[in-house]
């Protein structure tokens, strides 16, 4: 399975090959690139300020976007080389009839005038209203034109009961994806239960290290430098509403806080990279045309 955003963020990073003689180039649109850190290869598609920094986004073979700060650490035909801005005022790819392209959320390049695909019988389940609301806002436009419907668990207490009842196949694969997910907690117990009781070849379980999906929107989208730590015992959303000075006694308020949560994300660009490489590889699971997904 291809992995959008290159390998484990807490693995060791790869030596840097030596930048001693890296010679500056233009991030001029069409060429092709090595990001060192990940590997990954693509066209520049775009140069913009996010974040406050500069911004490189690269396209690869599958059409498919990664942004990387714009400086050292990439390689043209192995030899290292420091991307610049172009000189040139527009910096996005250009369209047949010289307009830009235009991107969804997800970074994906839009696709106008198509008609939502007809749903697949493949799912990504998620844990609840708040996740599936995310996904749509970011990677609403994907979805609808792959026909990926996504569904909500309530939980994943028994998770292993809701893949018998979806009963996944090659042709009806099962995404799930899952809050906090790390080694130890309920949910990973949870989750290792289940993977013995399913068969991978049509069932892939990802998650994200977040309490909750909350936690995936980057704190600076906020105001904030980091989410208010949590002590153990109390409940997580109506802690951090308090914490941020917003009202949090009823569920009301919880609702309303996750709205005004929600606002704030325009792009992938807002999310955390651990949910964005988890959702894109559910995605990529639940899509796999069935004639392909037989020789798995």
């Amino acid at each position: 399975m291809h992995d959008r955003y290159g390998p484990d963020v807490l693995a060791s990073p790869p030596a840097h090959p030596s930048r001693r003689g890296s010679r500056t180039v233009e991030a001029q649109q069409g060429l092709v690139v090595e990001e060192v850190e990940t590997g990954w290869c693509g066209a520049v598609v775009q140069v913009e300020t996010a974040g406050g920094m500069r911004v490189v986004h690269l396209e690869d073979r599958r059409g498919r976007t990664r942004a990387f700060p714009l400086g050292p650490g990439f390689l043209i035909e192995g030899a290292p080389v420091t991307l610049s801005a172009p000189a040139t005022r527009s910096s996005q790819l250009p369209g047949r009839k010289g307009h830009g392209v235009t991107r969804t959320a997800s970074g994906s390049t839009a696709v106008t005038g198509a008609a939502a695909r007809v749903a697949a019988t493949s799912r990504i389940f998620v844990e609840g209203r708040h996740d599936a609301e995310l996904l749509e806002k970011v990677w609403g436009a994907d979805l609808r034109l792959e026909g990926v419907v996504v569904e909500m668990l309530d939980g994943v207490d028994d998770l292993a009961a809701a893949i018998r009842d979806f009963a996944p196949h090659r042709a009806r694969r099962m995404g799930v994806l899952v809050d906090h997910l790390v080694p130890g907690s309920k949910e990973w117990r949870v989750v290792e239960t289940a993977r013995r009781a399913c068969d991978s070849r049509w069932v892939r379980i990802l998650g994200h290290p977040y309490v909750d999906v909350w936690q995936s929107v980057r704190p600076a989208r906020l105001g904030l430098a980091a989410w208010p730590v949590i002590e153990p015992g109390r409940s997580w959303k109506h802690a951090v509403l308090s914490e941020l000075g917003w009202p949090c006694q009823t569920q009301y308020d919880v609702a309303r806080g996750w709205r005004r949560i929600l606002s704030t994300v325009r792009s992938y660009h807002d999310l955390e990279p651990t949910l964005l490489a988890s959702v894109e590889e559910l995605i990529d699971f639940v899509t796999v045309p069935p004639t392909e997904s037989s020789a798995s």
